[in-house]
């Protein structure tokens, strides 16, 4: 593939970058032309003033092309459409050199271990010969297949390490568990492969039903994906939600009370400043406390009284 490099005033920036685009371009980008030179300037000033032209003094508006179009006919079309003039504008073109972009994505995320009894492995790392197998040597190792995808939850949250090592520390075998505001689906299949029974995965977005349950039938274990108006009636003996502050204030009666009598319940998705006014708001329900903290933000954990 080829890039289109023209040069223009920091008043033309804008206008050509949209007109480019209209014109076919697959992306484009504004570089300080100055760059790297003694002639280089910063674009933004004080902190919290933006400039009223988004370019430097002096830029080069790069465009990349597609493969069937030749750079000239990209400058033509800009001069036919009153942008530019063709015979003054300065450009030239340079390679980009072929990538697998699959893989280069790919390769930023790896294998993530959370605690010593989790290890999270995206698919394209399944196979590799160096990770420890599915409870290897009895060590009571869980491995969860997940990939990044459209709901959240892929385990390289601080929150989503939270909620996964107090299971890896507490589900006992046979433990019924909801996972409110399931997301992939991640912490109710790490509950399963830690020993739960029943498990239900619940969200309000659909994708994240679908995601759950396609992420439970890759790991081989039973997971019941729904949404909000089709969960059944009854409680459990856990009951985990990593979402947000916001949405445990108001959820905080239905999840207390979803917990049985003696069962626990475990929120993240809270900053550490947020936990004081969290305990307060469960407080008429169950009693919480933080059971630990990373990196700014909180996991509260409580039993419900028998």
């Amino acid at each position: 593939m080829r890039e289109l490099l023209l040069s223009c005033p920091e008043e033309q920036a804008e206008h050509l970058s949209d007109a480019l685009l209209e014109a076919g371009a697959l992306s484009v980008s504004v570089e300080d032309a100055d760059g790297d030179t003694e002639h280089e300037k910063p674009l933004f000033g004080e902190p919290g003033i933006e400039p009223e032209v988004l370019a430097w003094h002096h830029n080069r508006v790069v465009a990349l092309l597609p493969e069937d179009m030749e750079p000239q006919d990209m400058v033509q079309l800009l001069g036919q459409a009153g942008v530019l003039d063709p015979a003054q504008v300065q450009w030239s073109v340079r390679d980009v050199p072929d990538a697998d972009w699959v893989r280069l994505t790919q390769s930023q995320f790896g294998p993530i271990p959370v605690g010593e009894r989790i290890l999270i492995v995206p698919s394209w790392h399944k196979d590799d010969v160096d990770l420890p197998l599915v409870q290897e040597a009895g060590d009571g190792l869980v491995r969860i297949e997940l990939d990044p995808g459209l709901a959240f939850g892929t385990g390289s949250h601080p929150t989503t390490h939270l909620c996964l090592d107090w299971l890896a520390h507490h589900v006992q075998p046979g433990q019924t568990v909801l996972d409110y505001g399931c997301g992939s689906g991640i912490l109710a299949i790490a509950a399963r492969k830690l020993g739960a029974g029943q498990t239900l995965g619940v969200d309000i977005d659909e994708q994240a039903v679908i995601s759950t349950r396609y992420n439970a039938q890759v790991n081989q274990v039973q997971v019941q994906g729904l949404l909000p108006d089709q969960m059944p009636a009854g409680q459990t003996d856990l009951v985990v939600a990593n979402i947000l502050a916001n949405p445990l204030r108001m959820l905080a009666p239905m999840l207390a009370n979803r917990v049985k009598p003696g069962g626990h319940l475990v929120l993240s998705g809270i900053y550490d400043w947020q936990a004081d006014e969290m305990i307060a708001v469960y407080s008429p329900y169950l009693p919480l406390t933080v059971w630990q903290i990373r990196d700014g933000w909180v996991c509260l954990a409580g039993q419900r009284p028998l």
